[in-house]
């Protein structure tokens, strides 16, 4: 990854920042884009002082284009490319659909896969002039089997993976891949925020339970490898792929 500029998205916790943990330690220039920018900027502190790597912070609302459009001018500006965009930032809170209200609805889309169109309409444009480039967008396996308590989220999640299979099917000839990794349950804020609910706690232990490797949550850098790699140039030859992180616990075509 030496030479290499990527932008992550939500990188400032979780699977994020385990993304960005790893892209630093392979020697990649990382940009933290997340909507709390403290957290951002002490993420890249921190992995600017144990990798040795260019790790910089940019805060980043992705569900409002002109912030986006900014961040990236900004990114642009001082790094002159972007050869790697990680889509990772989402959110979501356990409730059942008829318990939801359209405030939430429009929060969760906003997030999840309005963001995710925002960061590629912008980005594009600049891989496409520079001749190449990898995508890797993080859904989830709620987006391929489905996931009580999480409707309009596994709903995005679905939308990301066809969005993203047609993104590499219309900038393949501009030298760009598109891949996808759909994580299972994962120990971050997300799924521990399960427990809020009594009913959210039962499924949360229900699914751990149902995990064929070790019948429990993964640990963010479980994740993040799987992201490496599709970004890298090992992966010359993969697009429009989803590769399931979840420890088997969905097992899906």
């Amino acid at each position: 990854m030496k030479g290499k500029v990527v932008l992550i998205t939500g990188g400032a916790n979780g699977i994020g920042k385990a993304i960005a943990t790893d892209f630093a330690k392979a020697g990649a220039s990382v940009i933290i884009a997340d909507i709390d920018g403290e957290a951002g900027t002490q993420t890249a502190v921190s992995l600017q002082e144990s990798t040795d790597a260019r790790v910089t912070a940019v805060q980043t609302d992705i569900a409002n284009l002109e912030n986006v459009q900014s961040s990236v001018a900004q990114v642009i500006e001082e790094y002159g490319r972007i050869d790697i965009l990680i889509n990772n930032a989402g959110w979501d809170r356990f409730g059942l659909f008829l318990q939801t209200q359209p405030e939430f609805w429009d929060k969760v889309i906003d997030i999840n896969y309005k963001g995710l169109l925002n960061m590629c309409y912008v980005v594009l444009p600049h891989m496409i002039e520079q001749k190449g480039g990898a995508m890797v967008n993080i859904a989830s396996d709620a987006g391929r089997a489905g996931s009580m308590g999480e409707s309009v989220y596994a709903g995005c999640k679905a939308a990301v993976i066809a969005f993203s299979k047609t993104m590499a099917r219309e900038h393949a000839r501009d030298n760009i891949r598109v891949n996808v990794v759909a994580p299972g349950i994962t120990n971050t804020a997300i799924f521990n925020a399960f427990d809020d609910t009594s009913l959210g706690g039962k499924v949360a232990q229900a699914m751990k339970n149902s995990v064929p490797l070790g019948r429990r949550a993964a640990e963010p850098n479980e994740i993040s490898p799987a992201v490496l790699f599709l970004a890298s140039d090992e992966a010359n030859y993969i697009t429009g792929q989803v590769l399931s992180v979840s420890g088997g616990l969905t097992m899906v075509d």
